[in-house]
């Protein structure tokens, strides 16, 4: 039978896989949404494509936040503290992206819609950005004691390593939205406008992964595990083939194919990390693992029982929600609204 603690580290990475395959496409979305949209009808069909979804995309993070608090708290404790001013930036970017959902369209001002269609794109940009340099900075190492003490400074989680899976993140996020898009918009033009954005933002995605590619092989310890080796070749090959797929016009199966891309990736780091949560580059035996981080059985073997019941209501809710929002927008859809 499976530990409990091994069951919630498999939980909490499909729970991070979810929140990167969902939340990146609308990353990607709202980055693009400021060079895509020339009018402002064609920035309300951008941002209406998301409009129905993306704070139930968040949910994915804050579930996985609080199911890594509830299962791995001294992982929790040390990882805030390593990226706290990180983490801040992106909450305060996130923050930003909600409001500007709901206020673009409280005034009839061209300058008041630009502003906060500004935000939504930093908004999506940073997290994206910031999301890689933490999940490089994780299978790379950090300066963790005996005591889970991380001893370094915000300026030490930038390195050429992080700063390549940052932009990696970045990019290949911004190809998902546009392939997002192509399966979502009902004017035609726009459309073709999201694939030639999906052309470039794809080409600049498949150099920065092999940059970190090679990094990842030089900086790290995720190709001692076959299984994280083969994954991550994995991921290059689904993008690859989702990119060309995007250039012969095959838009479905281009989507489906960065969605694999993203999802072999998460799950190429947190198979290289287990049984660790977070690496310390100071001496292997001060990691943070399944065994010392976790938390009580007793805690572990009620949370199961909760992840049960509602996990499955979720899944089940957020798939409806897609269900009914599930057609093509158009102009006339902004009109109604």
């Amino acid at each position: 039978m499976m530990e409990l603690n091994v069951l919630w580290f498999v939980l909490i990475t499909v729970l991070f896989t979810g929140f990167f395959f969902l939340e990146g496409f609308d990353y990607g979305v709202g980055g693009l949404l400021p060079f895509m949209g020339r009018t402002d009808e064609e920035r309300g069909m951008i941002i209406r494509t998301i409009g129905p979804v993306w704070d139930g995309n968040e949910v994915w993070m804050i579930t996985a936040g609080g199911a890594l608090f509830a299962a791995f708290p001294h992982v929790y404790s040390t990882m805030f503290a390593t990226f706290y001013l990180a983490l801040f930036l992106m909450l305060v970017a996130l923050i930003l992206r909600g409001v500007a959902f709901e206020l673009r369209g409280k005034a009839d001002c061209l300058c008041w819609r630009r502003f906060w269609e500004g935000c939504i794109a930093f908004g999506s940009l940073v997290p994206a950005f910031l999301w890689g340099v933490t999940v490089t900075n994780l299978i790379a190492g950090l300066p963790i004691n005996e005591n889970m003490h991380y001893l370094g400074s915000f300026w030490d989680l930038l390195s050429v390593y992080t700063i390549v899976g940052g932009l990696t993140f970045l990019t290949v996020f911004l190809f998902h939205g546009a392939a997002f898009l192509t399966q979502r918009l009902g004017d035609y033009g726009l459309m073709l406008r999201a694939r030639a954005y999906a052309l470039k933002t794809g080409a600049a995605a498949i150099f920065c992964f092999v940059l970190c590619f090679v990094l990842t092989a030089t900086k790290t310890d995720l190709f001692h595990s076959f299984p994280a080796a083969l994954l991550l070749v994995l991921t290059g090959v689904f993008f690859i083939a989702g990119y060309l797929a995007m250039a012969q016009g095959k838009f479905k199966g281009s989507f489906i194919l960065s969605s694999l891309a993203i999802v072999a990736v998460s799950c190429s780091f947190f198979t290289g990390l287990f049984p660790r949560l977070m690496v310390s580059s100071l001496n292997p035996a001060f990691s943070l693992t399944i065994d010392n981080a976790c938390s009580t059985p007793y805690t572990l073997s009620i949370m199961t029982v909760a992840a049960l019941v509602m996990v499955p209501i979720v899944l089940i809710y957020q798939g409806w929600c897609y269900w009914v929002f599930r057609h093509r927008v158009t102009g006339k859809d902004l009109k109604a609204h």
